[in-house]
């Protein structure tokens, strides 16, 4: 069996013959009762052992590479022991493990149980966690041997205690399980369940907690078929081929990480790359790809822009065929100084937590530099007005999903929160199409251009400022690295809100009065001059999450 093999299983066809192809004939075939693990790891294990799954390495000199036959066997193992601890079908448990090689064998495991798995990412506080537990009913946390993460956990334990405590590596805290400890004792096979621990298609997998503009983070839920939706992904955009080594950059307790990190890459029949630092910086992720010769690669625009800023020519980019962008907006000055440095083009992507990528640069696409590229031949999607119509070419709309009856094609969000409710979900419901909250516009040509969330889009004066196109003229100018653009209450009080731009220079310049108004000069001839920020602030760094992803609302606190 091999990447093209095992897609004839989930795939009416998987070669297309262009854009157009792909669009009209991408079909899926989703069978009855599907579950990751089994279908795909055990089934990789057992027709070809030794084929390689996970290539992981940290800042510490650590280095293992993990066969289908190591992942299938010590998922089973960890699935028998949660199984001893009373782990059973439908059971929540939270996963705060960082890049470590454990969570690609916990997850599994978790899958092979039917339990419900929910990535958290390692910046959590105490009182994240406790909201959490709280909201979901964990039964249990497991956890890398990081020092942060184990506070956070510890410190939320007086408040929301959780049953049980589980790390992997290191020294084990009081009243802690090791995994390292037990899953020898363990035997490495786990049959698939036939009574009530069997999965069905409509269960709940795999959760993730997104915020929003307003209130506490939501639960996002997926299915046992989300896996199957993220062929998309992988396949025909991230360009991962049977054989390859796919790196996505990001930690795993985001949803970039089934994105890049998991599903799509194993189906395409290509290993994945984890990288397991400690914090980012561009050299040492650029090595890493060199040295274990990646082929596919993939991160936020954030992390392009810090490495056109490290000299590209020290570091091999020969076995690199394909890049993918995707978390934020692509800046086209980003784009083309990349290609001419190293000859790559980036592909961008659109897509949510919610689902898998909605709009690329798939393979048959001639990328336009800041385009998001077209909608993927796995869903509708369209860009609507208010009143639900087809927005023409040149005109700001919404992008949305079209879904007949409200019938969710496979591998977009089965629902918020853990059981469904009808209630949680009508705000993204209308005139049958799912509604993502993000403004874009398409040229002639058909392709999609991001404007921002609807909630990010700036009034100001009487007009609308999309933060992206002031981000976009801000970095044409050389003395800027990165930048983020808000809205903020006007200090004067004669506008209500003006357009502010929060700057991290490039090497080289200094903050300044004369250069804050150079900026600003710059946008108003670079763009329309009612878009430029009356307020200019410069900063050592940017607040992000840890894949990368600058953090909007964070700035506009």
């Amino acid at each position: 069996m091999n990447g093209r093999d095992i897609l004839t299983r989930y795939l009416e066809r998987t070669e297309f013959t262009s854009y157009e192809d792909f669009k009209a004939n991408y079909r899926l075939k989703v069978p009855a009762n599907f579950n990751f693990a089994f279908d795909v790891v055990d089934a990789f294990a057992r027709e070809e052992p030794e084929r390689r799954a996970l290539v992981w390495c940290n800042d510490h000199g650590g280095e293992r590479i993990l066969t289908f036959a190591d992942i299938s066997r010590e998922s089973s193992q960890i699935a028998n022991w949660f199984r001893s601890l009373g782990i059973r079908k439908g059971d929540v448990v939270m996963l705060i493990m960082c890049r470590h090689y454990r969570y690609w064998e916990v997850i599994m495991a978790l899958h092979k149980l039917g339990a419900v798995a929910i990535p958290a990412s390692n910046l959590l506080q105490p009182h994240d966690i406790n909201y959490r537990v709280q909201a979901a009913g964990v039964k249990m946390i497991v956890t890398s041997h990081n020092e942060h993460v184990l506070e956070s956990v510890i410190g939320a334990q007086e408040k929301t205690p959780v049953p049980l405590l589980v790390c992997c590596g290191g020294e084990t805290p009081k009243g802690w399980l090791n995994i390292d400890d037990e899953i020898d004792r363990f035997p490495g096979t786990f049959a698939r369940p036939t009574d009530d621990q069997a999965t069905t298609n409509e269960d709940a997998m795999l959760c993730y907690f997104t915020s929003g503009t307003t209130g506490n983070p939501k639960i996002v839920r997926h299915n046992f078929v989300y896996p199957l939706g993220h062929i998309v992904t992988a396949r025909y955009w991230q360009g991962c081929q049977p054989g390859g080594l796919h790196y996505t950059l990001s930690d795993t307790g985001w949803a970039k990480a089934a994105w890049g990190k998991l599903y799509g890459q194993w189906l395409a029949g290509s290993a994945i790359m984890a990288y397991d630092m400690d914090k980012f910086h561009a050299a040492d992720v650029m090595a890493v790809i060199a040295k274990y010769k990646v082929t596919t690669f993939c991160a936020p625009p954030t992390v392009f822009r810090f490495m056109i800023q490290e000299d590209l020519s020290k570091y091999d980019w020969s076995s690199v065929k394909r890049c993918a962008i995707a978390g934020e907006a692509l800046n086209p000055e980003v784009f083309n100084k990349f290609r001419e440095l190293t000859g790559l083009t980036l592909n961008e992507g659109f897509g949510q937590t919610e689902g898998p990528v909605l709009v690329g640069n798939f393979l048959w696409i001639d990328p336009k530099p800041g385009s998001m590229g077209k909608p993927t031949g796995a869903f509708d999607v369209d860009i609507v007005d208010e009143d639900g119509r087809s927005s023409a070419p040149g005109i700001e709309g919404e992008i949305v999903i079209r879904c007949p009856d409200r019938k969710l094609p496979c591998g977009l969000v089965a629902g918020y929160g853990l059981v469904q409710k009808t209630w949680e979900n009508e705000g993204v419901w209308s005139n049958d199409c799912y509604h993502t909250g993000d403004l874009g516009w398409k040229d002639e040509d058909g392709y999609f251009w991001f404007i921002g969330r609807a909630d990010d889009v700036i009034k100001s004066s009487g007009y609308r400022i999309g933060p992206f196109e002031v981000e976009s003229a801000l970095l044409e100018h050389p003395a800027v690295v990165e930048c983020a653009v808000t809205g903020v209450p006007d200090p004067k009080g004669e506008r209500g809100i003006v357009v502010k731009a929060t700057v991290v220079l490039a090497k080289g310049f200094s903050p300044s009065d004369e250069l804050a108004k150079e900026l600003q000069t710059h946008v108003k001839k670079t763009t329309a001059p009612y878009k430029y920020p009356r307020i200019v602030e410069f900063v050592e760094e940017l607040p992000k999450t840890v894949s990368g992803k600058i953090r909007r609302a964070a700035l506009r606190k």
